[in-house]
């Protein structure tokens, strides 16, 4: 009897997702960046398979709440270009965290996910609000705590 190893379709992993809800409040930002990550890429699974998506939906309320350790807040520099000369532009977390509160979490979930199509579509199933609202309610997601 020819027992072969199981692989992962994309048909099976698009069935098979679940959607979570993370409330930031208080969190470090690399620890939940990590735990979002894992769920987006999906390796919390049996089913993982590196070449495929077959992760969860996140969605992140109260990302405005995440904190930073130490002195990150004022020395953290977050890189950007406007792809002119000369147009590179440094801005430290505490005036992003003013600007835009949910870039803080998404860029270091970004930074955690393959670098290519995978991860970009990976990317497409976080969903990060700076308040506690999110028009997800219909997608009946489930509570995750991830502790501080």
């Amino acid at each position: 009897m020819n027992k072969a190893t199981h692989s992962t379709t994309q048909a099976e992993a698009l069935r098979s997702r679940k959607w979570w809800i993370v409330d930031a409040t208080d969190l470090t930002v690399g620890r939940a960046a990590t735990r979002i990550a894992t769920l987006l890429k999906g390796k919390h699974k049996a089913s993982y398979t590196p070449s495929l998506d077959t992760g969860d939906f996140v969605v992140v309320v109260n990302a405005e709440k995440v904190r930073f350790t130490g002195k990150k807040e004022q020395e953290k520099l977050y890189f950007s270009h406007t792809m002119h000369p000369g147009g590179a532009k440094l801005t430290p977390a505490d005036k992003v965290r003013a600007k835009h509160p949910e870039d803080i979490l998404t860029f270091a979930v970004k930074r955690m996910l393959p670098r290519s199509a995978l991860g970009r579509t990976m990317m497409t199933k976080l969903k990060v609000y700076a308040g506690s609202e999110h028009p997800h309610a219909a997608q009946k997601p489930e509570v995750l705590k991830i502790s501080a």
